[in-house]
């Protein structure tokens, strides 16, 4: 497997983010993936956030921003990018959110264990290269740091087997070929798998040409 996991990482400079929302949240989960941001993601990102919630690959913050989060619930952003970064904390403006720039490929940093209550991942997995087993190393570093009572949640873009239609398949074939995608073979029944070495319950439904999962109950 390589593991550069900069190349789907790098692509959000400031200037694609800028149109992020526009592309990716509007244009291609709608026409591309099949999957509305607004009647189906966003939707499942505010039914199991939690008081204190991990993101995992921010994009630009445009989950939290509408997830109608109370005052007192605490905050982390974790990514690669920083631009991302500083683009969701922006975003979100609380002055309480935490960020840690980090490869969630690797182990995350001591101190963060048992800490919160969802850890969330959208959009995430289909960046990554390697395969799904490989990919299940992000499920490991991240098991530790849900309380016992937490899940761990997020959508991914599954590869070929879905059947994309003409859009998905051109996108997915520019994508995968520069980097920005390591998608191309995984599949709902991979994603299961991976989820089930590390968590007793996993639930997963397929929207169009997404993943949504949730596992809870991390297995000591």
């Amino acid at each position: 497997m390589s593991n550069d996991t900069g190349k789907g990482a790098g692509i959000y400079s400031p200037l694609v983010l800028k149109l992020y929302d526009w592309w990716v949240l509007g244009i291609s989960n709608h026409y591309a993936w099949e999957c509305p941001t607004r009647d189906v993601l966003l939707p499942f990102f505010r039914l199991h956030s939690g008081r204190h919630h991990l993101d995992v690959g921010v994009g630009t913050g445009y989950y939290f921003s509408k997830a109608d989060l109370p005052a007192s619930a605490l905050v982390t952003l974790m990514d690669l990018n920083l631009s991302s970064l500083q683009a969701a904390q922006r975003r979100l403006n609380r002055p309480s959110t935490k960020v840690i720039q980090h490869d969630v490929m690797t182990p995350p940093p001591s101190g963060m264990e048992a800490t919160f209550d969802a850890i969330s991942l959208f959009y995430l997995l289909h960046c990554l290269p390697g395969t799904m087993d490989e990919k299940a190393a992000v499920f490991a570093h991240l098991k530790p740091l849900l309380r016992p009572s937490g899940v761990l949640y997020g959508a991914t873009i599954l590869g070929d087997e879905v059947g994309h239609n003409r859009m998905g398949r051109k996108l997915m074939d520019v994508y995968n070929r520069k980097g920005i995608f390591g998608n191309r073979h995984d599949t709902r029944n991979g994603l299961e798998r991976a989820l089930q070495e590390h968590f007793a319950e996993v639930t997963i439904r397929v929207e169009g040409k997404v993943a949504l999962f949730e596992a809870r109950w991390p297995m000591l």
